[in-house]
């Protein structure tokens, strides 16, 4: 008899990623997609479609199906699932594997409906939705399954979602557009404004990850980064610094701080004292921002920690499910139940 080997997808903004039972995570590839600019034709998908951001020609487009938590080019989003499931999967003709999907919050009913019917095309034999924050707690380790509040918030790139669980379930939650991209933007703002120098994307990203703080620093790191002068209209490199990547990070941080606040605010009072007694656990990849925990603490006055692997904790909450179904089917939609 043909083995059935069940997946676990974390469907982000920036990345896809996906765990198979018996194996653990078998594919990390960016959510990219590059297409013929008027056919609609895909021709690279994932790590091949990523390098060419920025560096198309003007007949390619390579763009990311998912924005801010929501699906903006349903059939992208369709073509690159399948894309990635067959590699992970391949043809399955007599044994067709179950998954457990977890997607952004912004994705509506109807594209989640959409999503379902899009892997089982796949050859998916049955698929089950998994809430996000729910599958960040799972695979960060974190407890909520007792009368007793747990908080989580989730930083995608896109979007971040910050829920506080209790009895297995979602008590209060909310999604907000402030992620990794945000952040990102907010530091080619800063650099555009402050020196007219427009960089791309993938710089900004990587100042955010080599210099970019949440916080203060005594000790002042410096990176060159190259982009056009917007005078000249000329490339040109600078050095950039610690101390001016956390000044363009500083309000958008303080915007994500409010609304963590916001949500303990709606929080019933002994499930936010709870929250006060055992602290915020961060996952997802822009949790890594370095002093992201210690800026959220000097405000809220609330133990802040990230995650050991932030990145994968979503997918790994889906593997969880995936490799003991009964032991987790409580935590699936009704309608959905993974059997």
């Amino acid at each position: 008899m043909a083995q059935v080997n069940d997946i676990g997808i974390d469907l982000g903004t920036s990345n896809v990623l996906i765990y198979m039972k018996g194996k653990g995570i078998v594919l990390r590839e960016p959510a990219v997609v590059a297409v013929e600019r008027d056919t609609r034709k895909p021709i690279a998908v994932g790590a091949d479609a990523y390098r060419m951001i920025g560096r198309t020609p003007g007949n390619v487009l390579a763009l990311r199906p998912l924005r801010n938590g929501t699906m903006t080019d349903f059939e992208l989003t369709r073509t690159m699932l399948q894309f990635f499931t067959a590699q992970v999967v391949g043809k399955r003709f007599f044994s067709r594997p179950r998954a457990v999907i977890s997607v952004p919050s912004g994705v509506n009913e109807v594209e989640k409906r959409s999503i379902i019917s899009a892997m089982f095309d796949a050859g998916m034999r049955k698929t089950n939705l998994l809430d996000r924050p729910v599958a960040a707690a799972l695979g960060a380790g974190t407890s909520f399954d007792e009368a007793y509040g747990s908080m989580i918030v989730d930083m995608g790139a896109g979007a971040t979602d910050i829920a506080v669980l209790s009895m297995g379930q979602v008590a209060v939650s909310n999604c907000v557009s402030i992620g990794g991209d945000y952040f990102d933007d907010a530091i080619i703002r800063y650099l555009r404004k402050k020196h007219n120098l427009l960089i791309g994307e993938r710089t900004a990203e990587e100042l955010k990850i080599n210099i970019g703080s949440a916080v203060p620093k005594t000790e002042d790191v410096t990176m060159y980064v190259t982009g056009r002068n917007l005078i000249s209209g000329l490339p040109k490199t600078m050095t950039v610094s610690t101390s001016e990547v956390y000044e363009a990070l500083k309000e958008p941080v303080a915007e994500l701080i409010e609304c963590i606040q916001a949500v303990l605010e709606h929080t019933p009072p002994q499930l936010a004292n709870d929250v006060f007694d055992e602290g915020i656990v961060f996952t997802g990849g822009a949790a890594a921002l370095s002093g992201l925990t210690e800026a959220v603490y000097d405000v809220l006055h609330i133990p802040c920690a990230v995650a050991d692997d932030p990145q994968t904790s979503v997918v790994m909450g889906c593997g969880r499910i995936v490799d003991d179904p009964a032991l987790y089917k409580h935590l699936l939609d009704e309608r959905r139940r993974f059997r």
